[in-house]
């Protein structure tokens, strides 16, 4: 198994789009005016408007209502981008911290209220675990 993608739904879909562009540094793919897709080297956030939610029955999910999922994105240097961000982004939920499991984070809300966490591996063994899993993807049929 392969865990590919995320999907936002929402009400506004390319402000929200922009918003992803703007803080990754990556140029979203538009398959229609209604779904589109930022695309990772390990994953996928894929944003879809609500109009979507008609191909998958009614109510299924409600745009802005998210409160208990973190859409985290790795990066080199989160102070960097933090520098970066303070110049574009309003407010932030939480300034760099180094957190007790050994990542630096930052995080800020999107448009929507998603919260958003930029980190970096600091200690040795949050840089050994994500040294590992960037460096081998296990095969579909690999047992654990």
């Amino acid at each position: 198994m392969d865990f590919v993608s995320i999907r936002i739904i929402t009400d506004q879909i390319k402000p929200l789009m922009a918003f992803y562009e703007t803080i990754t540094g990556l140029s979203a793919t538009w398959f229609t005016d209604d779904f589109a897709e930022l695309a990772t080297p390990s994953c996928t956030l894929a944003i879809g408007s609500t109009r979507t939610l008609a191909l998958f029955g009614t109510d299924v999910a409600q745009p802005a209502a998210n409160r208990s999922a973190i859409i985290e994105f790795r990066v080199s240097d989160v102070d960097a981008e933090y520098s970066r961000l303070v110049k574009i982004i309003g407010g932030f939920v939480q300034t760099p911290t180094t957190m007790p499991w050994g990542n630096r984070s930052l995080l800020l809300r999107d448009p929507d209220g998603n919260l958003v966490n930029f980190f970096t591996p600091v200690s040795a063994e949050a840089i050994r675990k994500f040294d590992r899993k960037a460096g081998a993807v296990a095969p579909a049929d690999a047992t654990a």
